[in-house]
Order: C-alpha cells, then sequence, then structure tokens
C-alpha cells in the first residue's frame, strides 16, 4: 500500500509552490518593468540629441542674424527693432525651438580684475577689483565683505600666491573640509564664483545676474544704449558711490528710443549733476556691443533642451565662443 503524506507535509509543498510562483511573478514583473525603462531612456535620449540638434540649429541662425544686424549698425546698437529679450519662436519637427538674444556684455566681467599677455602671466587689476567691489555694495553688500570677496576673486584668477589683503590663495582654501586649490586662470563660466572664498550661497544668487565671464581680461564693456533701467547697478559701479543707483536708473529711463549718439553724450548728462567718471569707466562704456548672449529652449518629444551660447560679434563673421547645454523632462 503506497505512502500517503501527512497534511502537515501536503500543506508545506503547497506554500513552497506559492512562494516559488510568487517569487517567479515578481522577477517578471521587475524584468518588464526595467525592459520599459530601458526602452524610456533610449527614447529620451533619441530625443535629447534630436533636441540638442535643433539647439545648436537655433544658435547658428541666431548668429547669422546678430552679424547683419551688427553690420546694419557698426557704430551704434541700440534697442530698436525688439531683438533684445524677444522669444524668437522657430518651428521643428515635432516640437518647437524658441531663441532669445540678448547683450552678452551688459554685466561685469569676472575676469577683468586681473590683466596680463597670457593665463600664465596674470596679475591683479586694481581698478577691475574696486569696481567689483563696488558693484557688491550697490547690490547691498557690506563694504568690508564687499571688499574680501573682490580681493578673493583676483586672488582666485592671478597667477601668483601671494594673497592681496583680505584676499585668499591655496592656503585658505586647503584649511576647508574639503580642501582645493586655486585656479590661476580665467574663469570660464561665472557659476566658478561659488568656489571664491567669502563668496556665500546669499551673495551668489544675489550677484549672480549681474556676472559673466567673457573670454577676454576687458574692463565690463557696457553698451548704455541697450542697458535696461534696472541694470542700473552696473553703470553706479563706476561712478564708486558718485551717484546713487535710482539716480542712474532715472537717466537710462529718459534715453531716446535712438540711443547716445556717442559716449560723451551719455557722461554729459552726469556731468551736469556734477559727477565725473574715472579715465576707466570712459573708456570702457561704449555705444556698441561686442558680445551676444543666445539662450536657446528646445520641446521635442516630451523633453527640453536648454543651449545657452556666447557669441562674439568683435569680428566679422560673429563668432561661437562658447555654448553649454542641459537637458530636463
Amino acid at each position: 500500500m503506497p505512502d500517503r503524506k501527512r497534511p502537515s507535509e501536503e500543506g508545506a509543498a503547497l506554500l513552497t509552490v506559492l512562494l516559488l510562483v510568487a517569487v517567479m511573478a515578481v522577477v517578471a514583473s521587475t524584468a518588464l518593468e526595467h525592459l520599459a525603462l530601458a526602452t524610456r531612456m533610449t527614447g529620451n535620449g533619441g530625443a535629447v540629441e534630436q533636441g540638442r540638434a535643433f539647439a545648436d540649429a537655433g544658435t547658428e541662425i541666431a548668429r547669422l542674424r546678430i552679424g547683419d544686424l551688427v553690420q546694419a549698425n557698426p557704430g551704434k546698437i541700440t534697442l530698436a527693432g525688439g531683438w533684445m529679450g524677444t522669444p524668437q519662436a522657430i518651428p521643428v519637427p515635432g516640437g518647437v525651438a524658441t531663441a532669445r538674444v540678448t547683450d552678452g556684455g551688459n554685466c561685469f566681467n569676472l575676469n577683468s580684475v586681473v590683466s596680463g599677455e597670457s593665463e600664465s602671466a596674470l596679475s591683479v587689476r586694481p581698478v577691475g577689483v574696486i569696481q567689483f567691489q563696488a558693484l557688491l555694495q550697490a547690490l547691498g553688500v557690506d563694504a568690508r565683505q564687499a571688499q574680501a570677496v573682490a580681493a578673493s576673486l583676483a586672488d582666485w584668477i592671478d597667477s601668483d600666491s601671494v594673497p592681496q589683503p583680505g584676499g585668499a590663495e591655496d592656503e585658505t582654501y586647503a584649511q576647508l573640509t574639503r580642501p582645493y586649490r586655486t585656479a590661476n586662470r580665467f574663469m570660464v563660466d561665472a557659476s566658478e564664483l561659488r568656489a571664491v572664498n567669502g563668496v556665500s550661497p546669499a551673495i551668489y544668487d544675489l550677484v549672480k545676474p549681474w556676472v559673466c565671464a567673457l573670454p577676454t581680461d576687458d574692463l565690463s564693456p557696457l553698451n548704455v544704449n541697450t542697458l535696461l533701467p534696472d541694470q542700473a547697478p552696473l553703470v553706479a559701479m563706476l561712478l564708486q558711490g558718485q551717484a546713487s543707483v535710482a539716480q542712474v536708473r532715472q537717466i537710462l529711463a529718459q534715453r531716446s528710443p535712438d540711443g547716445y549718439g556717442g559716449v560723451p553724450q551719455f557722461w554729459d548728462l552726469f556731468k551736469a549733476m556734477g559727477i565725473n567718471p574715472l579715465d576707466e569707466a570712459g573708456q570702457q562704456v561704449k555705444v556698441t556691443t561686442g558680445f551676444f548672449r543666445v539662450d536657446v529652449t528646445v520641446d521635442v518629444g516630451g523633453t527640453q533642451v536648454v543651449e545657452r551660447a556666447l557669441i562674439d560679434a568683435r569680428q566679422s563673421p560673429a563668432v561661437l565662443v562658447r555654448r553649454n547645454w542641459g537637458a530636463g523632462a
């Protein structure tokens, strides 16, 4: 007579089978989920590459139009025509690209705190340091803190290892929890300012809209024909306390749509108030634009790609000197 399993043994066998079925179901579900994720990632990757190609094309179109703008107005660039900041929609297959052009020189050039024939021989430029300190103070930063940040910025970029009064060289950064060294070269992107001694997150957020890292050590080349009234702190920094931000804002707001015919015409408005600009400020203010910023946003296939580019229009044809891009769902 064959052996019969006891009820307890039959129950254990059934439980084992059920557990195996459950495990197999989980494995199958996980495999399907990974397959679906891989498929989505492949699709997203393709959309990002496509979006990037469209963004590159949008930047190229903007470069050509910037060249046309400068050639048509070689002696004076104004806001005429509504070119600055106006979004231009460009239909693309499966989506749309939006390009926006702004004056890329209306900002404080972080690299202007030094000067030199090459990046291996950069020395501190006092006037550039003073201007950056003046900008920080115009934005509400305490004078002592502004002086320390400006000095530290110059130490970060210059070629030597001798700190300025209030500045910081390698020994300061070596004492941090995560130590690092100064760059001793031009900044490529304004975001590098976050690494400079004394630049807290609050100060960086405050100054971020006002700074840039142009590929030159020239003092900030401000075009007073394209500066907006809200950008008055950039002119106030040149006057180093001789005029308030409110006074500069009022002068910019009263500018004719045709702009100023020349730099002397702009400064005459301040001289009438008893304000005389320093020689350096008088030379760096312009009525033309040498650098343009291009921002292109592409929405295609449910994916967004953003490209930011810097165009150098000081030469003809205008050339693309820098671009960076990112993507987001």
